[in-house]
């Protein structure tokens, strides 16, 4: 199922359906009724960083810092929106943890 995202949308949209494309595995992978993680906190959500994609949890307030966005950027040109096992974050673990730290 692959998510067709007109230019148009403002980029809060496009996030939000990116948010709820890696958000809908279903409750058989550990989800809840709404299709959200049972281990991630509301106000948050996982993503998948390096290449042994290890998970992360990150503020959804991430979104709205530029240098974030810039990763979601990188994800969407490498991976697309159709992105099957979670939201993958293309750089290295060293980087993303150097990053979100000063975002916190």
């Amino acid at each position: 199922m692959a998510i067709r995202i007109s230019n148009k949308l403002p980029q809060t949209a496009v996030i939000k359906q990116i948010l709820k494309r890696c958000s809908s595995l279903g409750k058989k992978h550990g989800y809840d009724e709404d299709s959200f993680p049972l281990d991630v906190p509301k106000g948050h959500f996982a993503v998948y960083v390096g290449e042994n994609r290890s998970r992360y949890i990150v503020p959804i307030s991430f979104l709205s810092h530029p240098e974030f966005q810039c990763l979601l950027h990188q994800a969407e040109e490498e991976f697309g929106f159709d992105q099957d096992m979670g939201l993958t974050i293309p750089c290295e673990e060293v980087v993303f943890r150097s990053l979100t730290s000063m975002l916190r």
